[in-house]
This record gives C-alpha cells, structure tokens and sequence, in this order.
C-alpha cells in the first residue's frame, strides 16, 4: 500500500514521502526498505534513529528522532501499529469454496459466500451468516448458528443449539458446548447430570487454540461482546465473561464464576466457584482466586521464583505459621498486662 493510503486508513498525519510503497510491518531494529515500523516507548528512541524502515508510527513528541524517514503520527502509535498490521496482514483465508468432502446436513442454512474446508461437517437445522470460513475438519453440532464473517480454524469443534456471533474468531482445536462437570454421587457411584444449557458467544470474541467452553448445566455460559480469550483455557458451565474483557492463556474459571467488564486475567490463573468480580479488575498472573472481589482494581497473590534453599527455608516457616500467631498472641496479652500494671511511684 502507498504511505498515504495507510494514514488515511488509520487517521494518522502524514509527514514524508506519500507515495512511498509499504509492503510489509516490521520490527524496529530489523525494518528494511519498504518497511513500516512504530515506537510506542520513548526509550527507545535511538533506536528509532537508527531504523533502516521507509516509515515510523510515532506521537509528536518522537518526531524529532526519525531522521530523514517518513512518518505517520499519532496520539497511541500501538493502536496505529495494530490497524496497519491488519491492513498488510498476508494471512490466508480458512477456506475458500465448499471442499467437496464438506458435509452439510440438508436442514441446515448457509448464507452467502460460506467457505468450507475439507471435511467439515455441519449439522442439521444449523445456520451459518455470511462470509462464515469453516478450516477442515470443523464440526458444527445441531441448532448451532454462527454470525457472519466469524472464522473457525481446523478441528474446532461446536457442540449444539451453541449461538457463536459475528466477526469472531476462534482457533484451531478447541471445543465450544461440551458438557459441564456436573455429577451427584450415590453411595460412592457417579450420576451424570446432563447439561442441558446453552453456551452464547457475542460478537468480536476471539477465542486461542484448545481452549474448552462447556455449555450450562441449566442456564448458559456466556461470553459477552468483545472478550479475548488466550489459549488453553478452561472456561466451565454457567460462567459468565462480561464485554472487553481478556483472558490469558492457561486460566481456568470454576463453574458458574461471573467475570465483570473489562478486566485482565493473567496467565494461569484459577477461579474458585461461584464467585462474581466486578469490573475493571485486573488480575496478575498465577493467581488464586478463592472469593468475591467488589471493588476495581490490581489483585495479585502467589510467590515468585526463589533459588530452591530459599524456597525450602520459607516454606518449612509457613508450616509454623499457626504456631507463632499462638506465640505472638500470647506475648501480646503480657505486653498490655504490663502496660496496664500501675507504676511504682519514686521516692
């Protein structure tokens, strides 16, 4: 694309060569000709100066250091960098056409434009919008509608009467609308509960690879709009992820957790059940999250890394912790009999 294309797209300000053919996003250090690049932290401004790139994405503030390239300036170059990168993305399409080895339940309904990989299968009374892109191998169980321009890759599968938006997508080997972990005992015998739920997904979800969604046990699992979900997450019945939030990959929600508006979800971290988190809250990552939390925020816990005799010496003092709060309790009540022990008067 020319340079000038590319600010018009993004709405950024033009300074240099309009006609500069871009044909490619790249790192700073490594651009080359024909390359854009960003800087987003100040920094690294020497090495802006040093860029080999036909272009930068930069705010005001770094003009000075660009040299003699050409720029696109803007108030949040990370933001710019991700619109150009989905303007020069190469990506190829899931599919293209129907794969005569596609098998589409004769009930079901394809809009417009549907592409369908090898193997696919889609079942009876299911719809997909337009523009949807199947990978090979993708199932789509019974009743299950897909929104338009919604892409799944190879081997994701879709379990039914599960309602998936538009413009999401989802990556390769994951699982949307399994059963939930829901079973009585009786007398040490396992009783399966069906999970007779929905799972619904909203619009702009995007969902990693090998991730699991299981439908409700009686109501739904819901996914709201615009929620990034990392890989290889476990997601269980009757959760709910409110809109804008993100998940990193790992993270494992109990059932029926309620996660409220744009928080951040740290890698590997475990949501105990039945607990709700209100929005805007941000969660590092490794976290244990045994209850509630009501107000926004930053919400850490965990130990980080230690050398292995450190490690040691402080775990065998956390196996003393109940004894030394007995202690420290005791040495309390003697320090304020103490203090409460009427003075000697001095002759």
């Amino acid at each position: 694309m020319q340079l000038s294309s590319i600010a018009e797209r993004i709405g950024a300000t033009l300074i240099g060569d309009g006609n500069l053919e871009i044909k490619r996003i790249a790192n700073l250090k490594t651009a080359q000709a024909g390359e854009i690049s960003f800087l987003s932290d100040p920094r690294y401004r020497e090495v802006l100066s040093q860029s080999a790139a036909s272009a930068v994405i930069v705010r005001e503030a770094d003009v000075p250091h660009i040299g003699q390239k050409a720029a696109l300036v803007t108030p949040d170059p990370y933001v710019a960098f991700a619109k150009t990168a989905q303007l020069l993305d190469t990506t190829p399409p899931i599919a293209v056409g129907v794969h005569p080895t596609a098998v589409v339940d004769p009930t079901a309904t394809l809009g417009k434009d549907v592409a369908l990989g090898a193997h696919v299968y889609v079942g009876p009374h299911a719809v997909l919008g337009d523009g949807v892109q199947l990978g090979p191998g993708v199932t789509i169980g019974q009743g299950t509608k897909i929104g338009a321009y919604t892409k799944l890759y190879a081997n994701v599968s879709v379990y039914h009467d599960v309602s998936i938006g538009e413009h999401c997508l989802i990556q390769s080997g994951s699982v949307i609308g399994g059963d939930g972990f829901g079973y009585a005992n009786e007398r040490g015998r396992w009783l399966k509960i069906p999970q007779t739920g929905h799972v619904k997904i909203g619009n702009f979800v995007e969902i990693g690879a090998c991730t699991c969604i299981d439908r409700g046990a009686l109501d739904d699992t819901i996914i709201e709009d615009n929620v990034i979900i990392d890989n290889l997450c476990q997601i269980a019945h009757n959760v709910i992820i409110g809109s804008g939030t993100a998940v990193a990959g790992g993270t494992t929600f109990a059932g029926s957790v309620k996660i409220g508006r744009y928080c951040i979800i740290g890698g590997t971290s475990v949501f105990n059940g039945h607990i709700t988190i209100c929005d805007q809250v941000t969660i590092s990552g490794m976290c244990m999250v045994m209850r509630s939390i009501d107000k926004p925020g930053i919400y850490s816990s965990g130990i980080p890394a230690q050398s292995n005799k450190e490690w040691r010496l402080t775990a065998s003092r956390v196996l003393h912790i109940n004894e030394m709060y007995h202690r420290l309790a005791d040495l309390e009540k003697k320090v304020q009999a103490l203090s409460a022990a009427p003075t000697a008067k001095q002759d």
